[in-house]
């Protein structure tokens, strides 16, 4: 589909959903977020729905401002993807065991790991920067230097909620590898201190919702966000990059005999700001649940535990500033899926996969999301698909 504009509104709301299918609630957001002075545009994916701050599934490109709440508290939460030299035909019957040596390789939910990992000892892991990177964290806010120690050990760690780490194949047999995190503690901590900063500015006092303050171009506060957003994106980048090396290191050793080799990684953020063109205009693009899709750019937008998920290459529509949705998106809360939703109803969405089924995910269930395959054909104006995967193998945080 093409999108559709909502009328109405100071700046276009250009919508890839149907806007009699997004809860009241996420489009008051919208409307919201179109009022600010120094929006120029906002795009809406199919996987659109209610989030803390912003709609989770919008695209807000702003000049001279970036409001740290549309961002989110897990900045640079994102995806990584590679394909495997193993085939269906390398698994076993029972992926218990690989199941079992992937949760204790990367720890999940709060953990972290004993020591920090030393990235140098992975084979064909780039390391270079790295040194530069956590020389840098003595210039993020002072709020959080304490966290150090912290942070470097959840470097490399999954995190909980919709995270995951997952074994998958796609339909020509191939075995991939794909996982799903972010910024872990750090990043959180240093949003929500740049949250509370703005939200206290004095051209912020007049805003229809509190969680839109903004910060300003040449202001000592907007120097300071962008100096700690862009260090928490490169830690989630970084995070994710060591947990595939974790990954893969699981996978040599348990298909030894199979000598397994890996092609080029996927990568991908979907909550993070980056300075874009559009227009003849630099402005501040904030994606919150969507993914860069510039032409020719890959990109990874999964489903559910117990579907599937998609490998797609961007067509660069610039009526979405280059976007694309990045996943299948809830269709209702956690608390909800949680009152409807049984242990048994999870073992039966999830059959098939080796993967948790106790009460602690049932918030995760196949049920509380959308329809995968509606995400994706609502958005064939903005990505085709290049590779269709199912998880076989999924660890959850």
């Amino acid at each position: 589909m093409s999108y559709v504009e909502v009328p109405g509104t100071r700046v276009p709301i250009r919508m890839w959903a149907d806007p009699a299918s997004v809860e009241g609630a996420a489009m008051q957001q919208l409307r919201n977020v179109s009022t600010l002075p120094w929006i120029e545009g906002l795009a809406v994916m199919p996987d659109v729905h209610y989030g803390k701050g912003a709609t989770v599934g919008s695209v807000i490109a702003m000049r001279d401002a970036v409001c740290p709440a549309a961002v989110g508290v897990d900045i640079g939460c994102g995806m990584s993807a590679v394909r495997t030299s193993l085939t269906v035909n390398d698994l076993p019957g029972d992926l218990s065991h690989l199941r079992s040596r992937i949760e204790r390789s990367i720890p999940v939910g709060r953990g972290m790991h004993d020591d920090p990992v030393d990235p140098s000892g992975f084979h064909g892991l780039a390391t270079a920067g790295w040194g530069d990177f956590w020389a840098r964290f003595g210039g993020v806010a002072e709020a959080v230097r304490f966290r150090q120690d912290r942070a470097t050990k959840q470097m490399g760690t999954l995190g909980g909620g919709n995270h995951f780490v997952e074994v998958c194949t796609d339909t020509t047999g191939s075995v991939w590898l794909m996982l799903h995190s972010g910024s872990r503690n750090i990043g959180k901590e240093l949003a929500e201190h740049h949250i509370g900063v703005a939200q206290k500015l004095p051209h912020n006092q007049g805003l229809v919702d509190r969680d839109l303050a903004v910060f300003v171009a040449d202001t000592p506060q907007m120097a300071a966000y962008r100096n700690d957003l862009f260090w928490a994106q490169e830690y989630a980048k970084h995070n994710r990059t060591l947990m595939m090396a974790l990954l893969k290191d699981v996978v040599r050793k348990e298909f030894k005999k199979a000598r397994p080799t890996f092609e080029q990684e996927i990568s991908c953020h979907h909550n993070y700001v980056a300075q874009e063109r559009y227009d003849g205009m630099e402005l501040l693009v904030t994606r919150k649940g969507a993914i860069r899709a510039g032409s020719g750019e890959y990109g990874i937008i999964p489903g559910s535990m117990g579907t599937g998920s998609y490998i797609v290459k961007g067509l660069g529509n610039a009526a979405a500033f280059n976007s694309a949705s990045h996943g299948a998106g809830r269709r209702m809360s956690r608390n909800a899926a949680k009152r409807r939703f049984s242990t048994k109803d999870l073992e039966e969405q999830t059959r098939g996969v080796e993967c948790r089924k106790d009460s602690g995910v049932v918030d995760e269930i196949p049920g509380a999301y959308k329809p995968i395959e509606q995400v994706i054909d609502q958005q064939r104006d903005l990505v085709e698909v290049v590779a269709k995967l199912k998880q076989v193998v999924c660890v959850k945080g």
